[in-house]
């Protein structure tokens, strides 16, 4: 798999390059996913992990009642844990949720969402309406839609050491 960073260069030339004009109609809920992964802040790390990979998803909602709103934990918080050597079985969602969670609206246009994710530099966006949460839409959902068939880009294989 590419580094991260070259991942990143990629997208961003995708979201350089693209005509906003051709795009413009294409709006957020035109790509989101409705159905959205929620945990709570009081699971653990591993049973977040657990329930987004038998989804095939990067990131859960966190709801908490008692919350200023709803918060995000994704792959990326994950990984900064473990690396941390910290125990999967006993650390909670509250405590690795990402910072600076940024919402969209689903009549944004998709172009506004990708230059959000470029900027921001993370890989989701909880989609609000009102106080609801209606999606959410991740850089895999903003290439599908810019890919004239729907189908996955080719990505070159890492070159040999």
């Amino acid at each position: 798999m590419p580094h991260p960073a070259l991942l990143w260069a990629r997208f961003e030339a995708i979201v350089a390059k693209f005509d906003l004009e051709a795009g413009a109609e294409m709006q957020v809920r035109d790509g989101m996913s409705k159905l959205v992964l929620t945990v709570g802040p009081g699971h653990t790390l591993r049973e977040a992990a657990r329930l987004m990979a038998d989804r095939g998803v990067g990131a859960a909602v966190v709801i908490d009642p008692d919350g200023e709103g709803p918060a995000i934990v994704t792959e990326r918080d994950m990984l900064i844990s473990l690396g941390a050597g910290e125990d999967p079985d006993t650390e909670k969602v509250a405590e690795h949720l990402t910072s600076d969670v940024v919402y969209a609206a689903p009549d944004w246009p998709l172009e506004q969402a990708a230059a959000e994710m470029v900027r921001g530099r993370f890989r989701h966006l909880i989609v609000t309406e009102g106080a609801d949460v209606v999606g959410v839409l991740s850089v895999r959902d903003v290439v599908r839609c810019w890919t004239d068939d729907g189908a996955s880009c080719e990505v070159d294989a890492p070159a040999a050491a």
